[in-house]
């Protein structure tokens, strides 16, 4: 059976933000030969009341066809954004009507919340002594009304295992593509991205909120270090060759590459190593070894360090997840 993620729709909420899990999840098709091109998650929306209309942050509301008790389906919960939180966003309380939509939900479930839903989550309690990111701009705020919380408001999304939270926006395609990853490989995370025209992966970490994020127009960019770089992750990259590339010091390299890509170029570099251990690990029939090699990690200890510290999990146990979700992808 398809895993089942119940969207909970709430007064005021953010159209946008409403339509990322129907998007990701509702797309993510099922590779493997026996059932290729079967659906993998099953999306419904519902309301904290019985069917009918829910009122948008915009000129129209959304008519939603399921009420509470599809929370008591659910494997995943997914929480948008709302500008109609009231007591849950002045006081860090819930109302009545939608503490009784929660206690629907069975233990277990998985809980993620899309920027500002992340006021519902602390609320309930599901994010006591937990990290938890929100947005960058409600992040403050958050913070003093849940004491309790460990909020970090530069990152883009956390995964703190059964209970999740991203930032802003655009952060909740990044967290719902991660949720794909994570369930089912990033062979069918990178085809629903493709088809989303997005970046198929933003590491969590990456900053929320980058100052300059598009060069101004007299600046060089490092765009061409970055893809020489690529080309050659399976060899020793040094920075002062990266700067080279674009004919800068380091210092200004280091500089215009954290103003451009959010991250510095040494977190940027493992990341698209990682990414190319996984990658491999899904897709090839190579040794830990000879992965580790490819990637640039050089031996398989420095890729088990990199790959549990990214990802929680070792090599070995990475490929046994996911070989059968990217087997027959090309």
């Amino acid at each position: 059976m398809p895993h089942r993620v119940a969207v909970l729709a709430l007064d005021g909420l953010l159209p946008f933000e409403l339509g990322i899990p129907a998007r990701i999840f509702g797309r993510s098709l099922d590779p493997a030969p026996g059932n290729k091109g079967g659906k993998l998650y099953e999306v419904v929306t519902c309301s904290v009341r019985p069917p009918g209309p829910v009122r948008t942050d915009s000129d129209y509301a959304i008519l939603v066809e399921h009420g509470p008790e599809a929370l008591a389906t659910a494997d995943t919960v997914v929480i948008p954004a709302s500008y109609g939180l009231g007591p849950v966003f002045e006081e860090g309380r819930l109302t009545e009507e939608l503490a009784a939509a929660l206690a629907l939900i069975r233990p277990g479930t998985r809980m993620v919340s899309i920027c500002t839903g992340s006021y519902v989550l602390a609320a309930a309690g599901y994010l006591d002594g937990r990290p938890a990111t929100t947005h960058w701009s409600s992040a403050d705020h958050f913070q003093r009304l849940f004491p309790q919380v460990r909020v970090d408001p530069d990152v883009l999304f956390i995964d703190d295992g059964d209970v999740l939270t991203s930032a802003g926006v655009a952060a909740g395609i990044d967290l719902c593509l991660h949720l794909v990853r994570r369930d089912h490989g990033s062979a069918v995370a990178n085809e629903i991205a493709r088809r989303t025209v997005v970046p198929p992966h933003r590491d969590g970490g990456q900053a929320q909120y980058i100052h300059r994020p598009v060069p101004e127009p007299q600046f060089a960019t490092t765009t061409a270090a970055r893809a020489w770089a690529l080309g050659r992750l399976d060899r020793p990259i040094l920075l002062r060759d990266m700067a080279r590339q674009e004919s800068m010091s380091v210092r200004t390299f280091t500089r215009r590459f954290r103003e451009e890509v959010g991250v510095s170029p040494g977190q940027w570099l493992t990341q698209q190593r990682v990414e190319r251990a996984r990658h491999l690990l899904e897709s090839s029939d190579l040794s830990i070894d000879q992965v580790a090699r490819d990637a640039g990690f050089g031996t398989a200890t420095s890729l088990r360090q990199h790959l549990q510290a990214a990802l929680g999990v070792p090599p070995t146990v990475y490929r046994r997840t996911f070989r059968r979700a990217s087997a027959d992808t090309p």
